[in-house]
């Protein structure tokens, strides 16, 4: 058996249902042994899609995405998607190839050291030097990816090694199936008691839901704590969401340039449920935060538990485990008053976008791509957004009292341009499902070719740009200052013939009515579909009273 076959072989063990890739210097032998074994390769055009699109499929699936590229720069721009599953805590391999290994740190072709890049974002990188290594290092990298925080992980292969004989008789100790993120750890009895107590005792609540509980499948056991305690929750935005049906409960995101309800400054004790602290969440400074602020920890990772601050209570468990333990622990009564007092505060904030704001004549703006698309999606679409000043917009309007598993957002990095291969990878991940993606034209520009990929793949999607011909943020903020318009115009680009242009479906809209018709009829299509909205420049913020 080849290093490469081992490769392929440890892959598909582990349930690896494809590799996005771009191919080139080193991967032959990868592409080789996939094909021969029945793996499917998606491949794309550039390799930020490729690293996206296995970026965007684990943050879906809880599955290791796995992406293979060459060396050099094509490794930096796969980069990418190994930098926002860093930032996000998504379960990813990059798998470089390179020139023979006896070349490295030689001068040799495209001689880079890939593993020192990523070292300072990856939970386990390595070079592979020798063929019989290849299945320790996958099932390392697999164990890295999945379990306490997920995270990225990364082999470099030169081609000697994947070309190199594994001879049959070695001994191999039993390296497991592990594919996808299923930590369970329930919490100390002692720790749930204390957290419990301390939940009863305090006067305002507020459960802050990051991408842990979506990781440990938590959502129904995080609500269901939230209504005993008559607590709300919020989750910091870009975070995966696990708040699958409208809730009272749920206040919105947090930390969006948008703003948010006054919550995080009321309340008096915080339940952070695999969250980091960050921006999001004022980094727990006080001020802006109460000074008495008590803070309850829950993480699976024994190193994210005392991440920036020091909890008054550490609960090392997933948090659903958690929150079941908490629930049955809860001896106090539910924060009526409390809860009431935070739906107050979050309706009288979001009221600002319940209607249309005013444009200038005949022109669309971001409210109503997101009443179209309001219109149309249902429990069993996903629905993927990418964009700064549409996503705001849709943040406002949309997810306002639920933030379901079916939504992909960029990710905490705040990447724009992932679009298009995260769109794909909804697809591929839920072939049964319809997908829609609202993108701004200014992320488009970094991915509009892999609608080819698309239609070569035959990977039916539905995608809605937002077209303000500008960087749509920028330009509000350079225009509320009273400053020029420089460096942030882009111009028009005929989003919908390029569309065409690359085998896909293109249709330009020019009424607000007629957005919701075209989304429904590119979902009927089972074609890539684009459709292209023109929007004036306008800011959420620029409509609040």
């Amino acid at each position: 058996m080849t290093g490469a076959q081992a490769l392929i072989e440890q892959l598909l063990s582990r349930d690896v249902q494809f590799l996005s890739m771009l191919c080139g210097n080193g991967t032959e032998p990868i592409i080789d042994s996939a094909v021969a074994a029945g793996l499917p390769i998606i491949h794309t055009r550039n390799e930020q899609a490729a690293s996206y699109i296995a970026d965007a499929y684990a943050r879906l699936t809880g599955r290791v995405g796995v992406c293979v590229v060459s060396s050099g720069i094509a490794h930096v721009n796969a980069m990418a998607g190994l930098l926002n599953a860093h930032y996000d805590g998504a379960p990813m391999l990059l798998i470089t190839g390179a020139n023979e290994s006896n070349t490295l740190g030689r001068g040799g072709f495209q001689d880079v050291d890939h593993v020192a890049m990523c070292k300072s974002i990856c939970k386990h990188a390595e070079t592979v030097w020798r063929p019989e290594r290849i299945p320790q290092a996958v099932a390392e990298c697999f164990h890295a990816a999945t379990t306490g925080r997920p995270g990225p992980t990364h082999l470099t292969i030169p081609r000697d090694v994947l070309c190199g004989e594994i001879p049959g008789h070695l001994p191999m100790p039993p390296l497991g199936g592990r594919g996808r993120v299923a930590d369970r750890a329930a919490p100390a009895p002692d720790d749930v008691a204390a957290a419990a107590g301390m939940v009863a005792e305090a006067d305002r609540p507020l459960i802050v839901a990051g991408s842990g509980c979506f990781y440990a499948d938590a959502g129904l056991e995080l609500l269901a704590f939230a209504r005993k305690v008559g607590a709300p929750i919020v989750t910091p935005i870009w975070d995966r969401g696990a708040v699958n049906e409208p809730s009272e409960h749920f206040m919105g995101v947090i930390g969006a340039a948008s703003g948010e309800p006054e919550l995080l400054e009321s309340a008096d004790l915080l339940v952070i449920a695999g969250a980091d602290i960050d921006y999001r969440t004022c980094y727990l400074d006080r001020p802006p935060l109460d000074d008495d602020l008590t803070v309850i920890r829950i993480d699976t990772d024994p190193g994210r538990l005392h991440q920036a601050i020091e909890p008054d209570v550490a609960l090392l468990a997933d948090p659903k485990s958690a929150f079941a333990a908490l629930a049955e622990a809860y001896e106090g009564g539910a924060h009526e008053w409390w809860l009431a007092q935070a739906q107050s505060l979050h309706a009288e904030f979001y009221a600002a976008w319940d209607a249309r704001p005013d444009a200038p004549e005949g022109a669309m703006v971001g409210w109503d791509i997101a009443n179209a698309v309001r219109q149309v999606i249902d429990d069993e679409t996903i629905f993927v957004m990418d964009g700064g000043n549409i996503g705001q917009w849709l943040h406002m309007t949309l997810c306002r009292n639920s933030y379901p598993e079916a939504l992909l957002t960029c990710g905490a990095s705040g990447v724009i341009g992932y679009g298009i291969p995260g769109a794909m990878a909804a697809k591929l991940a839920f072939p049964e499902r319809k997908v829609l993606l609202v993108i701004g034209d200014g992320s488009l520009g970094f991915c509009v070719p892999e609608f080819q990929s698309a239609v070569r793949h035959g990977i039916p999607f539905v995608a809605v740009v937002a077209d303000d011909e500008a960087w749509g943020i920028v330009v509000s903020g350079q225009k509320a200052r009273g400053a020029a318009c420089v460096a942030s115009e882009l111009g028009e680009c005929g989003w919908a013939q390029a569309a065409m242009g690359f085998g896909a479906r293109g249709v330009a809209v020019t009424r607000p009515e007629d957005i919701a018709p075209a989304i429904e009829d590119g979902f009927a299509s089972g074609e890539p579909t684009l459709v292209e909205v023109p929007l004036a420049v306008l800011a959420p913020s620029e409509c609040r009273p």
